[in-house]
């Protein structure tokens, strides 16, 4: 059975590792390393977009990250539960007219017992900004 530690229940030093461990995924840009971290019938609700599965979930971030160019987000946490965290985040990025956005939104996740998780809920909403702006400025 593939395991994904910190595994639930949560306390808040591991559901804080978790996050992390979301982020540092999320900003490698990889859709291959960042869809292992969901079960393989994962269930996805992105802005208006329903996803299932670790498949779509790959192809969702691939289209992601081929329209918000040079992305870098942070995560924070917001509450948890013993199979639940909820974050806050925010990121920036710009597409391939040179228009930065900073998008600033919310998630709720679901685990399984080996620490995948099973499912994330997601409300995100786009700042357009000027570059010199920008607040998340470190190398990838």
């Amino acid at each position: 059975m593939e395991m994904k530690p910190p595994l639930p229940p949560f306390t808040l030093e591991t559901a804080k590792a978790k996050i992390q461990a979301a982020e540092d995924a999320w900003n490698t840009r990889d859709p291959d390393r960042v869809a292992l971290a969901y079960t393989e019938d994962s269930q996805w609700r992105n802005r208006a977009e329903f996803l299932s599965g670790r498949e779509e979930i790959r192809a969702f971030l691939r289209r992601k990250w081929n329209k918000e160019l040079d992305y870098r987000l942070k995560k924070e946490l917001w509450s948890f539960t013993e199979n639940r965290i909820s974050v806050k985040f925010a990121y920036e990025w710009h597409d391939d007219s040179g228009q930065w956005y900073r998008s600033y939104g919310n998630e709720q996740w679901e685990f399984a017992e080996n620490g995948l998780m099973r499912r994330r809920e997601a409300s995100i909403n786009d700042l357009p900004i000027q570059e010199s702006d920008r607040q998340f400025r470190w190398e990838r």
